[in-house]
């Protein structure tokens, strides 16, 4: 008997958690499936594409640096979703094997900060990748006021506030920080086996929060930062589980179980 089955692709990929989130609830639901990593390289993406067209048992995958961009060339996008977020973090199968592109990287970037009041509130975001686009998207529709992006190439990053209707500026990575009310790491750095993250997070006031959205290492050189001037934190987990919740429930046809977060932290943060 065949077991259906979704995954999760980028280059690298050993460092996901997401095999750990989907199998904790599936295991929790009693539900017959499996969600595994696939290493896929660019040069690779579409033919990977096209194998799992034929795949009875795939039921999607979750998309993840670098293909967040390149993936949109490849799939079904009903939504719109190139005019709006302008990266897609989610493929799903559907029953006549039609392949759709979807985001929830928003609504999970979005979740922990969803009963604070943002509207007019000055944002710091570093990196401009497929990440940023989510960010950004989420931020636009809370209203917030001036951006500043901290980036290596200036044009990407203005680009991205002339996309989603947002004012601010771009800086480099070394400039110094406005004093901001939320501060977002997109990018990559401070991941494991990639550079540091290194900000001067004095200019920031006291009530500002860090948000991090790496989560190997959980606790980054950001976050450790941050807490040190006792400022408060949001971690990477926060919207994996919160992206991984929506896809979840693509993929599976099931919402995740009610009251397990805890439980589902302490797995992923275990060794």
């Amino acid at each position: 008997m065949s077991t259906p089955y979704a995954e999760v692709i980028g280059d690298p990929i050993a460092q996901s958690k997401s095999p750990l989130i989907h199998g904790f609830w599936l295991d929790a639901l009693g539900l017959e499936g499996d969600y595994r990593r696939a290493h896929v390289k660019p040069e690779g993406l579409a033919a990977y594409v096209e194998e799992r067209r034929t795949d009875s048992d795939w039921r999607g995958c979750n998309v993840t640096m670098p293909h967040k961009g390149a993936v949109m060339d490849l799939v079904d996008d009903p939504g719109n979703i190139r005019g709006t977020i302008g990266a897609m973090n989610t493929i799903v199968c559907q029953p006549d094997g039609a392949l759709i592109g979807t985001n929830t990287d928003a609504a999970g970037f979005y979740a922990p900060l969803a009963e604070l009041d943002l509207e007019g509130a000055p944002i710091a975001v570093v990196g401009a990748g497929g990440a940023a686009r989510a960010v950004l998207f989420a931020l636009a529709r809370a209203n917030v006021g001036p951006v500043t992006i901290l980036n290596r190439s200036p044009l990407k990053a203005m680009g991205l506030l002339a996309t989603f209707g947002l004012k601010g500026e771009v800086v480099a990575l070394d400039a110094q920080l406005p004093p901001v009310s939320l501060l977002v790491n997109s990018s990559s750095l401070g991941m494991k086996e990639q550079p540091p993250l290194d900000l001067d997070l004095s200019p920031l006031p006291d009530g500002a929060i860090v948000y991090d959205l790496v989560y190997s290492p959980l606790q980054t050189g950001l976050l450790k930062a941050a807490e040190a001037r006792g400022l408060d934190t949001v971690d990477g987990l926060d919207m994996l589980i919160g992206q991984a919740a929506l896809a979840f429930e693509l993929f599976f046809g099931a919402v995740p179980p009610e009251g397990r977060d805890e439980e589902l932290r302490a797995l992923l943060t275990a060794g």
